[in-house]
């Protein structure tokens, strides 16, 4: 599947930082990892440090595919607000599933720190009400994350009008988020693990798959072999070729990032922004002061029809920008279009699934889905290790989805 088009912001900025060798003999490995991007690297780096030796495989030159349109937000807010997700998957799960978000943030903080990777910048998040209507919904959630524990705090229509120079009714301002370049995140990882023993390999097309009493089997476009005792799958919205299920639908999302500018005072201390309604607005401040905008998602259909709307997708969320902040200086210079799936419950699938035997997979969707390529990383190297994961049933395959 063409995942993303344009021209993302961190490609351009970056280029191919590093090549990989696409396989060229069969190989023995104890987990193969399919998928190259940001959940396959978190997976990969997960399983080489619990002295796991690992090889990740991509159809693709690695990060670029959905992760290369990543616009690299990290916040513990699933898609769904906690006060309904406590509904469709019951009060424990739910504060669960935010706890482990939560916690995800600082965990990819302390691998950057290991990886000596410079892209990480903690950041505060402002969670818009945009309309009065959102009021009471957004006061639900203020309760729920405070009986939670969550740190945040609750503004008023004078406060966001005083903090940011806009007007809405009301906001939730969380103290835990931050942002990164999930492309260039993807590159460390795969580096480290190269450099811990483990394997990365692009243009590697898996194309059949046999499952054996104690292994699996993978036979590459290129005629070679992978033979392992485990199994990753971390395709990301790609998963449909491998489960015939309808576990999300597809989304067209769009992004475009200014010229650098250095006049955002305006920005209270350069916070994420995102609102209630859907699909959602939400913006950042890069590390070289740029303004990122993203949204006006709809139904995905295909990549041309995605792709040709790209520039009036562009043109209306700098639109959206100025309704905000009509002082600032915004001069597009960077835009792009990606597709990502949603679930019914805005929860991952992280582990087995009973007709593949020996095989886990960890699919984050959604807004969150780095976060939730961390908590897969987690949930799928215990279980690898035989150990029992508390956390795992969450995001199983066999939850149960209230309506």
């Amino acid at each position: 599947m063409d995942l993303q088009s344009g021209y993302p912001y961190s490609l351009i900025r970056n280029g191919l930082p590093f090549n990989y060798p696409w396989l060229e003999a069969d190989i023995r490995t104890d987990v193969a990892v399919i998928g190259g991007g940001i959940s396959g690297a978190l997976a990969a780096y997960a399983l080489t440090r619990a002295g796991i030796p690992t090889v990740v495989v991509d159809a693709r030159t690695i990060g670029l595919g959905s992760t290369a349109a990543s616009t690299s937000l990290l916040q513990y807010e699933i898609d769904t607000p906690l006060h309904k997700l406590q509904e469709k998957v019951g009060i424990a799960a739910a504060n669960r599933a935010y706890e482990l978000c939560a916690a995800s943030i600082g965990e990819l903080e302390s691998i950057c720190k290991t990886l000596r990777f410079p892209h990480f910048e903690k950041k505060h998040s402002l969670y818009l009400a945009s309309y009065r209507k959102d009021v009471a919904g957004l006061t639900k959630e203020y309760q729920a994350r405070k009986t939670l524990g969550l740190k945040m705090d609750w503004w008023d229509e004078s406060m966001v009008t005083d903090k940011m120079g806009f007007t809405a009714p009301a906001a939730i301002y969380s103290h835990t988020a931050a942002q990164t370049d999930a492309y260039l995140l993807s590159h460390a990882l795969h580096q480290h693990n190269i450099h811990h023993g483990g394997a990365v390999y692009d243009r590697t097309a898996v194309v059949d798959m046999e499952f054996r009493p104690r292994s699996v089997v993978l036979k590459t476009a290129h005629g070679q072999q992978i033979t392992a005792r485990y199994l990753v799958i971390a395709t990301g919205y790609e998963v449909l070729q491998y489960i015939k299920l309808p576990l999300l639908k597809l989304n067209a999302t769009y992004a475009v990032v200014s010229e650098p500018n250095h006049a955002v005072e305006q920005w209270y201390q350069d916070c994420l922004i995102w609102e209630t309604k859907s699909p959602y607005l939400y913006m950042r401040v890069t590390s070289d002061h740029r303004v990122l905008i993203g949204g006006r998602d709809e139904p995905f259909y295909n990549p041309a029809r995605r792709d040709k709307l790209i520039h009036r997708k562009a043109a209306a969320l700098e639109k959206d920008l100025r309704r905000k902040f009509t002082e600032l200086r915004f001069q597009p210079e960077f835009k792009w279009a990606g597709t990502f799936g949603s679930t019914e419950d805005g929860l991952p699938f992280i582990g087995t699934f009973a007709p593949m035997p020996h095989t886990y997979f960890a699919l984050g969707f959604g807004g969150n889905g780095i976060t939730f390529s961390q908590i897969a990383a987690n949930i799928i190297t215990d279980l690898i290790q035989g150990k029992k994961n508390p956390d795992a049933d969450i995001f199983s395959f066999n939850r149960k989805i209230r309506n």
